[in-house]
């Protein structure tokens, strides 16, 4: 049996990332409590976490990872701001979030399909989600935290328009990468997968919210012991190969 070695170290790199998550929950009274940041870092680890799954099981772990990493950072700051009505809306925040999603979309499809179609879907995906910010096209449009998942027809509206517009984005990205043999199964692949995930995680956005804001303290301290042992035991699959000598790939 042999595992690839990327493989291996993903597998310590999230080990490594609950551990100092689980940290920061165990510390939930030292970093402030109910007022401080843990509340915005609850969401950050959701929204990136089901933005990774999503995008990860579509279209690989490398895209799941750096694309999860970036909408939890954006979603984490908009929602929490959303929450406590202080969100300031403008060119600079909207181009901001625009480029740092932006950003996880250039490496991870550059990771699939290369350099050149990475920067390329990169800065038209900056530019058309800061465009759909003007025209109120945004992740807290109808916020209204709920106990239970809920589909809204501004939602969908917004999915379908990541799914075409992700979709045109695609190919037009594989056109000018010289690969025209594949170019409509990349555009639908990445509006499918990209407005598929939006949709799920749109509904899904009201219950994140209200436990975002409500999850008690002790729950907290439960949460972060639970991070740490699975971190341990992420990070010890490494030693486990070892001493059951399976032999480790490139």
């Amino acid at each position: 049996m042999t595992i690839d070695k990327h493989t291996l170290a993903l597998i310590s790199i999230v080990g490594s990332s609950l551990d100092v998550l689980g940290a920061l929950y165990l510390a939930y009274d030292l970093l402030g409590g109910e007022h401080g940041p843990l509340r915005t870092l609850t969401r950050g680890v959701t929204y990136g976490a089901l933005y990774g799954a999503g995008y990860g099981l579509l279209l690989g772990p490398v895209f799941g990872l750096v694309c999860g990493v970036a909408h939890g950072i954006t979603l984490s700051w908009e929602y929490a701001s959303a929450s406590r009505g202080t969100l300031k809306l403008g060119f600079w925040h909207d181009t901001a979030m625009s480029a740092i999603r932006g950003c996880g979309f250039a490496l991870g499809t550059a990771y699939l399909y290369g350099g050149a179609f990475g920067a390329l879907f990169g800065a038209l995906s900056t530019v058309g989600q800061a465009v759909a910010y003007r025209f109120g096209v945004r992740p807290t449009l109808d916020y209204r935290p709920a106990r239970r998942p809920r589909f809204s027809r501004l939602h969908l509206i917004a999915a379908l328009n990541r799914t075409v517009g992700y979709a045109a984005t695609g190919y037009v990205c594989a056109l000018v990468a010289h690969q025209r043999a594949n170019a409509l199964g990349v555009g639908a692949k990445a509006g499918l997968a990209i407005g598929g995930v939006t949709l799920i995680v749109g509904a899904c956005t009201p219950l994140v919210e209200w436990n975002a804001d409500h999850v008690p303290e002790k729950r907290m301290g439960v949460l972060g012991v639970g991070l740490i042992l699975i971190g341990f035991a992420l990070q010890s699959v490494q030693y486990w190969l070892a001493l059951l000598d399976v032999s480790v790939g490139k």
